[in-house]
């Protein structure tokens, strides 16, 4: 607009300088067109500078603000006289050293807002990476953000860069249907135990906390976290505390029972042995030796379960694990030889120069149940006929614990038969009596020990015996061990 108000400015006054010079350079014009050319005149003229003065009003204008702005500025000034020019410029100046110091604090505070976000950060990776329990987050598509170290170990998924949870609960479907129906409805789950099969430690138990991230209202959640523990020894030590109270409460109910039961046998031993040494014929005769037969296995399996019930009181003394060891095997070996099965000893096995404190005979006893049923749990028509024997030794919580375990090659033993294996009488063999795991699971419990049985990965049951070391070489713990 103001370049238009120019041209028009500019033409007006070239055509009024025209008619000037034309009004003035001709006197000999005709009178008649004198009045017409002066008025013509008068009014270029007059548009001109009316064109002029809107010019410079609107070329002003910025000016008059810029000057009204400038006092109106929150900014020193040095109070010396000035012109307008010169306190624009300053009041200029001043506003933009303003702006840069402006500028510096907001670069200092944007550095320490990154700081402080790059230290919590670091600082929640930390307490992700220090955690014991494992952790692993999901996004709303299944892909896993994050994942500390305990989770990597538990799971060989992962090892991959932002896997799925299909691929990393592979091993794990209950676990991944939790995550499905998590992500899908926003559901929940707290304190879940799942069951699960190790490449390596056979079969474990998990305990597992799926929970939501920022649910949706319409049920669905944008991701879940998934907090799994291994609670594989805390089942164990709990299944084998109420075995314990379990077989006290039957051993005490029971030793009663079975003393009256075994004076009653001896009597029937006696009757028995009569009725043998009568004259019968061929039939009377089987029957009596059949009948004598039977009152003796009776009379075996009372005496071993009145052993069971009615245990002594422990005889403590240094024993060595090695030499305890290789007694069992010399004293088995004709078992073995029998059955055609390989007593192996693990040349890995660590309980070189062990000791513990023990009672000597019951724990060999234990021992020799273990083993006796390890090499009779291989079926006559296996081929891989093997029972190995190894041992660690491990810290924990400042003591040491010695670790012996008896695998075999055998069929293994069925889930459902894995929580009654060690109560009296409980036996899936066409002969014995059931009293050899529970006597031995009585022994090493009674030593502040564990016994525990799990189906090995490679195949086949382990028996597993944990007790505590010796605290050091010529030094006891007190008491029993715990």
């Amino acid at each position: 607009m103001q370049v238009l108000l120019t041209v028009l400015a500019g033409i007006f006054l070239l055509a009024t300088v025209s008619i000037f010079a034309v009004f003035a350079l001709a006197p000999g014009t005709a009178v008649i067109y004198r009045p017409l050319l002066l008025s013509a005149f008068v009014v270029t003229l007059f548009i001109s500078l009316v064109s002029i003065a809107w010019l410079l009003r609107g070329l002003l204008r910025p000016y008059s603000q810029l000057i009204g702005e400038a006092r109106r500025a929150p900014v020193a000034h040095s109070g010396k006289t000035q012109n307008e020019a010169a306190f624009v410029l300053e009041t200029f100046q001043s506003v933009i050293a303003q702006l840069q110091d402006q500028q510096k604090e907001l670069q200092r505070l944007t550095e320490h807002a990154s700081q402080r976000a790059d230290s919590a950060e670091q600082f929640s990776d930390r307490i992700v990476a220090s955690m014991p329990t494992g952790l692993i987050a999901f996004d709303a598509r299944g892909n896993a953000t994050v994942m500390n170290g305990p989770a990597q170990a538990l799971f060989q998924g992962g090892t991959d860069s932002g896997p799925h949870y299909r691929t990393v609960f592979a091993d794990v479907p209950d676990l991944a249907n939790m995550i499905q129906d998590c992500l899908a409805t926003g559901r929940l789950f707290r304190r879940e135990e799942i069951e699960t099969t190790h490449a390596t430690k056979g079969t474990a138990k998990l305990g597992a906390t799926v929970a939501p991230i920022d649910a949706k209202s319409d049920g669905g959640a944008r991701g879940a976290l998934c907090l799994i523990t291994d609670i594989t020894e805390v089942t164990r030590l709990r299944e084998q505390v109420a075995l314990k109270r379990n077989l006290e409460s039957l051993g005490e109910m029971s030793a009663g029972l079975a003393h009256e039961f075994k004076n009653a046998m001896a009597t029937l031993h006696g009757y028995a042995q009569f009725l043998q040494s009568i004259d019968h014929d061929q039939q009377g005769q089987a029957a009596a030796d059949a009948l004598l037969q039977e009152v003796r296995n009776l009379s075996e399996m009372t005496t071993a379960f009145l052993n069971f019930a009615r245990p002594r009181a422990l005889q403590l003394e240094d024993v060595s694990l090695d030499e305890l060891i290789e007694e069992c095997v010399r004293e088995l070996t004709p078992l073995f030889e029998a059955r055609k099965v390989e007593l192996i000893v693990s040349p890995a096995a660590q309980t070189t120069g062990v000791e513990i404190q023990a009672d000597l005979r019951m724990l060999r006893q234990a021992l020799l149940n273990l083993l006796r049923n390890a090499a009779e749990a291989i079926p006559d028509e296996q081929n891989d006929r093997r029972v190995i024997i190894d041992g660690e030794i491990e810290k924990q919580k400042g003591r040491r614990w010695a670790t012996i375990s008896i695998r075999d090659t055998g069929l293994g033993i069925p889930p459902s038969d894995l929580q009654k294996i060690f109560i009296p009488f409980f036996t899936t063999k066409s002969h014995g009596h059931g009293v050899g795991l529970a006597l031995a699971h009585r022994v090493i419990t009674e030593h502040g020990g564990t016994l525990s049985a799990t189906n090995a990965a490679e195949g086949g049951a382990a028996f597993i015996v944990r007790m505590r070391v010796m605290d050091a070489p010529g030094t006891h713990a007190s008491g029993v061990l715990v």
